[in-house]
């Protein structure tokens, strides 16, 4: 069984940044492209942004390229986001995920371990 735990959420004023953490169990992390969702009261869940198994390829939703930057440390078992200039928009309860493959996938449906989440809120 995998388990996804995100850490680092709170609360940060416009133009701040925050980094997101996310620490897998299991042997076979680096095995998995991971990514990042999030989702905003009353909205659907969104992607956010992926990284490839090997770390060698990344992808970003638009409203967060440029500012916002994944990466991975296999022999940590982790996966991380930094976010920077921050904006009220960005707050959301932000999750990690476990693609069911290697490589980058912007679909929930083709991610099938999720964490718990971990709120971020952007102050005006």
């Amino acid at each position: 069984q995998v388990q996804l735990v995100e850490s680092g959420g709170g609360l940060v004023q416009a133009g701040g940044s925050l980094r997101l953490s996310c620490a897998a169990s299991g042997r076979t992390f680096s095995s998995y492209a991971m990514g990042w969702f999030r989702q905003a009261p009353g909205k659907e869940r969104e992607f956010v942004a992926a990284i490839r198994w090997n770390g060698g390829s990344t992808y970003y939703a638009d409203s967060v390229k440029g500012r916002f930057t994944i990466s991975r440390d296999n022999s940590e078992n982790s996966v991380y986001l930094q976010m920077n200039s921050l904006k009220p928009e960005d707050t959301a309860v932000y999750y990690c995920a476990r693609a069911r493959g290697i490589g980058i996938t912007t679909t929930p449906g083709q991610y099938d371990y999720w964490g718990q989440g971990t709120q971020v809120t952007v102050s005006s």
